[in-house]
């Protein structure tokens, strides 16, 4: 069992590393410099890169010769996809699809 003093330090590790993330960008580039292209260009394609990189991690070991030849997770990844094209919010997207393949996997399969 943890103790207050355990829980107390991981606590406050994970405040120190949030608040590093804050503040590292305004010590780097200052409140009043103009921020590089690079680090603007950066920010906006992360974010697709970071999914891309989740969608692959995710369907990895997805085997279309074995089992429920990859049903599940194809008809996840496709409502998925129809759902942010229709309502743009990602959030929801991410978990219709993740309740959507437990009942699959759970129930159907």
């Amino acid at each position: 069992m943890i103790d207050y003093t355990h829980a107390f330090l991981i606590i406050l590790a994970m405040g120190v590393a949030t608040l590093a993330t804050r503040i590292a960008p305004v010590l780097i580039f200052g409140r009043d410099r103009k921020v590089p292209d690079l680090i603007l260009y950066l920010g906006k394609v992360m974010p697709y890169t970071a999914m891309g990189l989740l969608i692959i991690y995710c369907l990895k070991d997805v085997s279309v010769l074995e089992g429920s030849h990859a049903l599940p997770e194809g008809i996840a990844l496709a409502v998925v996809i129809a759902s942010y094209i229709w309502k743009r919010n990602t959030i929801f997207s991410v978990v219709l699809g993740t309740v959507l393949y437990m009942v699959l996997v759970q129930v159907v399969f």
